[in-house]
């Protein structure tokens, strides 16, 4: 039983023409469909149907986030799991919630976000032919990411949902900052042997603090910095490197508040690799290792 990787992440956007212009032109996703309130998108080299979802709401934010299993019955495994511990569980039919999306179950984190384990989403293929391809398609727009990498959400209690994560979901630790009263500030957690698939910070429940797609090195994340200089997107942290994942990364926001990232690098992770612990004196490394320092807007996050 498998979960694979972070599927996708659906956004509310109080203006969707403008959240689409810019997931497609600054960004440069590939639109795959569209509902009169939603539209669906994905990168490149993903060849699932979707893996960023814009629905039109009053505000910005998450509304749920998904993961990929291997197979149908996983969902059947997981869902008894869930509801064993006292978890509601809904589930949803195959094109139920969206054509194209598959069957899934969804429930509730208890940091008050709505996860989703999803299986059988349509294959669309990613913009390559299966024979003798090029290494990248030609006339790629924006910063072009090949595809989706992590998501890191905001917690009150980041000890609660950590455990959650493992003990229901088999997600592992692979980093963690703790408090010097021994609660965790932050925590780190990986399902496909990466640095990370889903990490929590404390802050507000139910708050997104970004999500992130990867690149394949450092030059893309300045390419992806020109590319927001060019268009005039607020840029929050220039091209930079974290201490906890060793990843480098970009942080930005679309036009209607919702944080995104650029990611690349890290570590390739065992099932029984020991969890690396930072601790609160040196947090400010942890998430920014050259500065050392965390702007106090960093961990601003509205839900």
């Amino acid at each position: 039983m498998t979960i694979l990787r972070l599927s996708h992440v659906e956004l509310r956007v109080p203006d969707l023409e403008l959240a689409t212009a810019y997931y497609s032109e600054v960004v440069g996703l590939v639109e795959t469909a569209r509902e009169p309130n939603r539209v669906f998108l994905k990168c490149w080299d993903e060849h699932q149907h979707h893996s960023l979802v814009l629905t039109l709401e009053p505000t910005h934010g998450l509304n749920h986030l998904g993961f990929k299993v291997t197979d149908r019955e996983d969902l059947d495994h997981y869902q008894e799991r869930l509801e064993a511990a006292g978890v509601a569980v809904k589930r949803f039919g195959a094109d139920e919630w969206a054509k194209g999306h598959g069957e899934s179950i969804r429930f509730e984190l208890p940091s008050g976000q709505q996860m989703e384990l999803v299986h059988g989403m349509q294959q669309v293929g990613n913009l390559l032919p299966q024979t003798n391809p090029p290494p990248r398609p030609m006339g790629l727009v924006g910063m072009a990411p090949p595809r989706l990498d992590h998501i890191f959400l905001t917690a009150e209690e980041v000890d609660t949902v950590t455990r959650f994560l493992e003990e229901h979901l088999d997600f592992r630790l692979t980093e963690q900052v703790v408090g010097d009263d021994g609660y965790q500030i932050a925590s780190w957690l990986e399902v496909s042997h990466s640095s990370h698939d889903i990490a929590l910070i404390t802050g507000p429940n139910g708050g997104l603090h970004h999500f992130a797609w990867w690149v394949d090195g450092w030059n893309d994340l300045r390419t992806a910095a020109d590319v927001c200089a060019y268009h005039g997107v607020n840029i929050e942290t220039n091209p930079t490197r974290h201490g906890a994942t060793r990843g480098q990364c970009l942080y930005f926001f679309d036009p209607v508040g919702n944080r995104n990232e650029m990611f690349t690098g890290g570590y390739w992770v065992d099932p029984d690799s020991e969890p690396i612990t930072w601790t609160e004196a040196e947090m400010g490394r942890a998430l920014f290792y050259y500065d050392g320092v965390v702007n106090q807007k960093f961990l601003t996050v509205h839900t």
